[in-house]
């Protein structure tokens, strides 16, 4: 591979900014340098002029549902990883409830071998945990995955954990981190029940929030920190979205923590007026609610009691969307657009740039405890991310890479472009273009 540099770009990377310039050699960051490498450094070396862009890690997204085995209508790895490094996503940790769940350790393996064939981002596969697998969850090796998913509230099929003997056996002895969706089941139906009295099956959209609560979240998350506590186990709790489950969580170092906390963009950037504008395809699980709601996520971020920002990338069809409540799936098509929404939130004020790079690129990886990526870094995998912060564009159906070809953005102008992304020091995409030819590696963990 021929040595790469880029160079003039302003390097925004572990909470400072400057203008310099980085050599890539063999999928590797060589050298880092303030201002620009030496003629004689230059020579024989692939240059890109990164004049007036920012460089940056590549994002790491440790929730998306890609949708394959079985599932491909909607999304398949090739077409959803594209999408990823599009949006200057170059790592994903995806989820097991496809179809077959994945519950066992072969067709764990199944999902890395389909991903190493196709994937143009870096991978891994969370390990499923249900009431009846337990045995094969503890075989799973914590160097090679990125953890157990562990559903502690509604869920499809048979992932739904809600045997207290089966939480409190996986919790006492498992060396994987456990990351888990928490809401609580015993309300949800209660309040599904109240609203079909009221309205039968044409409960509107606007009882979302009603209906998975607030409430719900915060029960389930409390009984998954109870246990983790007891156990002394590393706890990562995903989609967090709600003022009030800030309070179960402590700011901190998310080096310092065993238990940590996600939040989507998703919650931080929509709220419950905005389902009359969007209606189902806003539909997520747990629900967008209330703007205090948001607004105590936003705070929590700020305060470092959220340790990290993620997608819950789970594209459908639009035909499946555009359904009744209780018919219209939950979840949405975002890991193209997660980046350029977190940079559109700083631009409004509400954190740093700098602040975005560390919850997104740096904090998964310290939290996962990814192996040399995250950062730039010497010595690490060429994981990077080119981003033109002046190239205001508008998401429409012809720049939207998913398979589903539609997102919750459409109609949205955004402030900031990606314009390139290496991925192991390959530039798998340009202004549009992919290296069709490029595929990521498997992550491995410290």
């Amino acid at each position: 591979m021929k040595k790469q540099i880029i160079q003039n770009a302003e390097i925004i990377n572990e909470g400072q900014r400057f203008t310099g310039s980085v050599s890539i050699v063999d999928g590797k960051i060589e050298s880092i340098v303030k201002g620009e490498f030496t003629q004689i450094e230059k020579e024989n070396s692939e240059l890109i002029d990164a004049t007036g862009k920012w460089l940056i890690p590549g994002v790491i997204d440790d929730q998306v549902h890609f949708r394959e085995p079985g599932l491909t209508h909607k999304g398949e790895i090739y077409t959803e990883a594209k999408a990823a490094v599009a949006g200057g996503v170059t790592s994903y940790m995806e989820m097991p409830n496809t179809n077959p769940q994945t519950l066992t350790l072969q067709l764990l393996e199944d999902k890395y071998k389909r991903a190493s064939d196709v994937s143009l981002a870096n991978y891994s596969f969370y390990m499923g945990a249900s009431n009846d697998n337990l045995d094969e969850v503890l075989r799973t090796d914590p160097r090679k995955v990125c953890g157990v998913k562990v559903f502690m509230g509604s869920s499809t099929g048979n992932m739904l954990v809600d045997k207290e003997e089966v939480l409190s056996e996986l919790f006492r002895n498992s060396s994987l981190l456990i990351a888990t969706h928490n809401e609580d089941e015993e309300i949800i139906r209660k309040n599904i029940e109240y609203y079909k009295s009221q309205y039968g099956e044409d409960v509107p959209i606007s009882a979302h929030p009603l209906i998975r609560t607030a409430e719900a979240c915060y029960r389930s998350s409390a009984k998954a920190i109870e246990l983790a506590s007891r156990f002394n186990t590393r706890l990562h709790i995903l989609h967090l979205s709600s003022a009030r489950e800030m309070e179960l969580f402590a700011p901190g170092n998310v080096k310092d923590k065993k238990i940590t906390a996600e939040v989507c963009v998703h919650h931080l950037w929509f709220n419950d007026q905005d389902y009359a504008k969007y209606g189902t395809r806003i539909k997520w699980n747990p629900s967008i609610k209330a703007e205090s709601d948001r607004q105590g996520l936003l705070e929590a971020l700020r305060t470092d009691r959220i340790d990290v920002v993620a997608t819950d990338h789970a594209p459908h069809t639009i035909e499946e969307k555009t359904n009744t409540y209780f018919k219209a799936p939950s979840g949405g098509p975002l890991v193209q657009h997660s980046l350029v929404t977190m940079l559109e939130l700083s631009r409004k004020g509400e954190f740093p740039v700098e602040e975005v790079i560390r919850k997104m690129c740096h904090a998964p990886s310290e939290l996962f405890r990814v192996e040399k990526r995250g950062f730039i870094r010497e010595g690490y995998h060429a994981d990077l991310v080119l981003i033109d912060p002046s190239a205001s564009w508008t998401v429409e159906p012809d720049n939207i890479f998913y398979k589903c070809k539609w997102s919750p953005f459409e109609g949205t102008t955004f402030s900031h472009q990606i314009t390139h992304t290496w991925v192991n020091g390959n530039l798998v995409y340009h202004q549009g273009t992919f290296n069709e030819e490029s595929r990521g590696k498997r992550l491995l963990f410290e």
